[in-house]
């Protein structure tokens, strides 16, 4: 059994397991002595665990110790499996995802309310928990993530005194720099605590509460009208059945002359059902779009799509970035929660990493307006303010 799951999922590239009784298995000729990856599956529950259920048996064991690397790492072993991904038998999951205000909150908290010296590890100064831009190819992270906030701020045309919704805020760093660095009025909406907290002193820190605000509100139950309107790294957390109400509620929020701009991991291959291991210990409620199922819902709204970009693997330049702060800081982890959670996130980003570089992930930036002539004619003025010298950022040390 394990031989014929072997061979009927890894038909590309070099594979070879270890069984409990130390025999190996090799998937398209692997030898022991040059094949560049061989695991353990350490005992026979393992085994049994992963040949019916392999999407979720092998991150759970990989937690708990029964699933190990001797030869490679997990990076190598997950970025092979999303290269041969298609050949997975996947089992019918719904593609429903309801998130109502209750769910929407545990399941946020569940993720977002993680002690922040977790997220201080291993992110940049700035605390950008999304794709960052990598407009150089030797960026830093940290440079990579102020090129992106300068990339979406070009995109939203944003100016001095605009009122601007930032739409699942996270620690504030967008928020911060729309209203610090480009005059806007912000208003930002999380559902995480752990997030609202840190964002409100980051802002009463740097002076900046009269400009920069922050509220534990869900985004439909906002009212009024913005010039600007952006979401990054929220609408993963949406779900299928409220990408209407989504949509739907930016177009009640936004000014006739207005902008918006979502920014969310995508599927470029289309609708696809969600990682059962990732949904159970990672991102319970998520869901990752395909632009055909965004596309509909921003028609039906009223909004019209300006502009469209498919940023390809700038997310997994950051998921590296991310996972080797994260195991260069792993008994600091460790000491905050224990083993298993290490295991745990080290797989999520790996896995994610993989996704990206090896999978059918990318990531969206969306442009939508009510009013055609509200944005320029042509792209130019993105690569202009992308070019432009950029001004002061204060990154406090925080």
């Amino acid at each position: 059994m394990l031989q014929n799951l072997l061979s009927s999922i890894f038909r590309d590239g070099q594979i070879m397991v270890r069984a409990p009784n130390g025999a190996l298995y090799a998937a398209n000729g692997a030898r022991d002595a040059d094949c560049p990856l061989i695991v353990h599956i350490r005992d026979n529950k393992t085994l049994w665990r992963i040949l019916r259920h392999p999407e979720l048996a092998v991150g759970e064991a990989y937690m708990d110790g029964g699933f190990v690397v001797e030869r490679g790492t997990i990076y190598d072993f997950l970025a092979l499996a999303a290269r041969n991904g298609r050949n997975v038998k996947q089992r019918r999951r719904s593609m429903t995802h309801k998130n109502p205000r209750k769910a929407s909150r545990k399941n946020v908290a569940h993720h977002y309310d993680l002690s922040g010296d977790l997220y201080r590890l291993f992110l940049d100064a700035d605390r950008q928990y999304s794709c960052a831009y990598f407009a150089q190819p030797d960026m830093t992270i940290d440079e990579a993530q102020i090129a992106k906030k300068r990339h979406l701020a070009a995109k939203l045309l944003v100016e001095p005194g605009q009122k601007v919704l930032d739409i699942g805020s996270g620690w504030g760093g967008l928020a911060l720099t729309l209203a610090e660095e480009y005059g806007a009025d912000v208003t930002g909406v999380t559902l995480s605590t752990e997030q609202l907290e840190e964002s409100r002193m980051r802002a009463a820190r740097r002076g900046l509460q009269a400009r920069a605000r922050f509220d534990l509100r869900d985004y439909r139950d906002l009212q009024g009208t913005f010039d600007r309107i952006i979401s990054v790294g929220m609408f993963e957390h949406v779900g299928p059945a409220h990408y209407q109400e989504f949509f739907d509620t930016v177009a009640a929020r936004l000014d006739e002359k207005g902008v918006a701009v979502v920014h969310t991991i995508g599927n470029f291959r289309g609708p696809s059902r969600n990682n059962p291991w990732i949904e159970k210990y990672i991102f319970p409620g998520g869901m990752i779009p395909a632009l055909s199922q965004i596309t509909p819902a921003v028609e039906r709204s009223g909004l019209i799509i300006t502009d469209v970009e498919i940023l390809r693997l700038h997310y997994a330049e950051t998921l590296k970035a991310w996972r080797e702060r994260f195991v260069a800081h792993w008994d600091e982890v460790r000491a905050l929660y224990d083993e298993s959670f290490c295991r745990m996130w080290e797989f999520y980003l790996a896995g994610a990493e993989a996704g990206f570089r090896e999978g059918d992930l990318a990531v969206f930036q969306i442009q939508m307006a009510k009013d055609r002539n509200v944005v320029p004619l042509t792209r130019d003025y993105i690569t202009d303010a992308d070019r432009a010298e950029p001004t002061a950022h204060r990154i406090a040390a925080e």
